[in-house]
């Protein structure tokens, strides 16, 4: 089955069917955070930083950064940004942006094989994107929209990202370095938008045979108990063929979510993974790491001499 490398420096990751879901963070961004677009428009990164440290700590596979603040000279904030956060974490990363230019920054100065976030199905987008992605050996998020907009009917979508595929084989990109974002819907808004998401899954995989991805937080957008909304769609997005999702990792239901795919789908052998992170420690060593292990033994003592 089809394995998309990704890469930095010194930490390889294999987005696949056969692989553990990957979680790409997506807190370094600017869109909607109106204190951190104005730190990194000053050239301040210490919550970049913060952010990053925190992805890593949560359990994200990669880290997706963005530097789109309007005004702002983001082809040298991203590159920045990108220099940073690979200085102080192994994780692969996604370069996020609109601006050919900025991509190009980033690209630049990445060290590692990463993910270019992204390439639509218009023309002037690919011949724009298509050349940067081959002249820097990068995978590349495929998103299933074009001139004519983002369609309710999920065939339409598919032949987007079949366009896409094949527009990148003529320029020499592989299948394997194309992950197809299918757009996930809101579904308050478009009651189908969970079925269309999984047929377009299932054809993604057994038709172009590509690694999917999406914004994983869309399909709750404007509804109550976004959460476990969430976590429901990222299990069923996963067993209907999704391998990856640009989404929050320090949202805990989202994370079990995804573990808990894992274990369904044979993908975490044992259930290792999955004890690692939710096993209850026995009374001793709960106890020991609490720093109680002498106040024991003196409790067995007075015991033992009543």
């Amino acid at each position: 089955m089809t394995d998309t490398i990704i890469s930095s420096a010194t930490k390889e990751i294999a987005i696949g069917f056969d692989r553990p879901f990957c979680v790409i963070g997506e807190r370094i961004n600017p869109t909607g955070r109106k204190i951190l677009a104005e730190e990194m428009k000053n050239g301040d990164y210490s919550r970049v930083e913060s952010d990053a440290r925190a992805q890593v700590a949560a359990g994200a596979h990669m880290l997706d950064v963005n530097a789109g603040i309007p005004l702002a000279d983001e082809p040298r904030i991203l590159a920045e940004c990108i220099q940073l956060v690979q200085s102080i974490t192994d994780l692969p990363l996604a370069i996020d942006s609109s601006i050919v230019a900025a991509l190009e920054s980033g690209l630049s100065v990445y060290q590692g094989k990463p993910l270019v976030n992204s390439v639509t199905g218009e023309e002037e987008r690919l011949e724009e994107v298509l050349p940067l992605v081959k002249k820097y050996d990068a995978a590349v998020v495929a998103i299933s929209n074009d001139e004519t907009g983002i369609s309710e009917d999920p065939d339409v979508r598919f032949d987007v990202a079949k366009k896409i595929v094949e527009r990148a084989a003529d320029y020499g990109i592989h299948y394997s370095n194309i992950v197809v974002d299918p757009l996930v819907m809101p579904v308050g808004a478009i009651n189908t938008a969970g079925l269309q998401v999984q047929k377009l899954l299932h054809r993604l995989r057994t038709e172009l045979k590509v690694n999917t991805t999406c914004g994983a937080s869309n399909f709750s957008f404007g509804l109550p108990n976004r959460r476990g909304m969430n976590g429901a769609f990222l299990t069923m997005a996963a067993c209907a063929g999704m391998t990856s999702a640009i989404m929050n990792p320090l949202h805990e239901e989202d994370m079990t979510a995804i573990l808990g795919a894992d274990v369904i789908l044979g993908h975490d052998p044992d259930c290792l993974r999955w004890i690692k992170r939710y096993r209850e420690p026995v009374a001793g060593q709960a106890a020991d790491a609490a720093g109680g292990g002498g106040r024991r033994s003196g409790r067995r003592r007075a015991r033992g001499n009543a």
